[in-house]
């Protein structure tokens, strides 16, 4: 078996007496797109920066293509392909002059590859790149990360910002250009749609914790909305592994992590539930901002995960 191109475990970062990340573990395999999902603030630049070697954790261990990024982050530089979401390039050059810039940072660099990568990408060459649209600047930032032919390419929510177009054919591009060569892709965002079509695996952080990762199909098959009479409130809430309730005069809607599982419990009790698939849109926030409603209050997910 390959080893990951990236491992993470019981990893942990304070700013402060604010604490970002807490024993956060994960491992990616070659060849996949990992999303790694949370909301703005749930700590995935952070942990994308200690990849990077641009800051260290107070705990745990890192290790990305086998190096460790306290002790090797140039070389894991070289190695890795990164756009960030706020990709800093020098607006005074022309494109043409960036990527020569940029071209001897790299010992792998492959021009023909980069040439290839720009005509693809319809870069306007002698344009300045201040003087480029947000969807020319990030493919100009994907032809960079790209063009030295990486083992692992980092995407910080590279699209944030775009419009609802050009973030379709950034995610072909991604398509196309990456899954298409067996690159690993490490994709960090929080417009769940966009990462739906292409993600083979899915972590979800939410307040420095990860609440959930697995195969982005068995997220789907496991995780359902079962719908239920009202007189069934008591018997959901039996259930284990419930992400959210919602009660009705009428019914009862249960989000629950395996469906299974919940719907066997529930038709044991008397039940026949109606089960509702789940797009990953509804899965994320069901884990994030999901509750269960009890006679005790209202009681947080990440409540009933800690």
């Amino acid at each position: 078996m390959s080893d990951p191109v990236i491992s993470i475990q019981s990893m942990a970062k304070s700013f402060g007496k604010r604490n970002i990340l807490e024993n956060v573990s994960l491992t990616v395999p070659p060849g996949q797109t990992f999303a790694f999902l949370g909301r703005n603030g749930a700590g995935k630049s952070t942990t994308i920066r200690m990849l990077l070697g641009l800051l260290r954790p107070d705990a745990g261990q890192i290790r990305v293509l086998g190096l460790d990024p306290a002790t090797d982050a140039i070389e894991i530089r070289r190695r890795v392909g990164y756009l960030a979401e706020d990709q800093a390039m020098f607006g005074w050059m022309r494109v043409e002059q960036l990527i020569a810039f940029t071209a001897p940072f790299y010992p792998t660099w492959d021009a023909a590859w980069a040439k290839q990568l720009a005509q693809r990408f319809e870069l306007p060459m002698q344009t300045r790149v201040a003087n480029l649209s947000k969807g020319q600047n990030v493919r100009v930032g994907l032809l960079l990360a790209l063009a030295h032919r990486p083992q692992l390419v980092i995407l910080d929510d590279p699209t944030l910002g775009l419009d609802p177009i050009m973030r379709k054919e950034f995610l072909r591009d991604v398509v196309t250009h990456l899954q298409g060569q067996s690159i690993s892709v490490f994709f960090s965002s929080h417009l769940l749609y966009e990462v739906e079509p292409v993600a083979d695996v899915v972590a979800i952080l939410d307040r420095g914790r990860i609440v959930r990762c697995a195969p982005t199909e068995e997220l789907r098959d496991q995780v359902k909305r079962l719908i239920l009479p009202a007189e069934a409130g008591s018997a959901v809430e039996h259930l284990t592994g419930v992400l959210d309730i919602k009660h009705s005069a009428r019914q009862v809607a249960v989000v629950v992590e395996d469906a299974a599982a919940a719907g066997a419990a529930l038709r044991a009790g008397g039940f026949e539930p109606e089960v509702v698939d789940l797009n990953l849109d509804e899965i994320f926030e069901a884990y994030v901002v999901g509750q269960r409603e009890d006679s005790h209050g209202t009681q947080s997910v990440l409540e009933r995960v800690a």
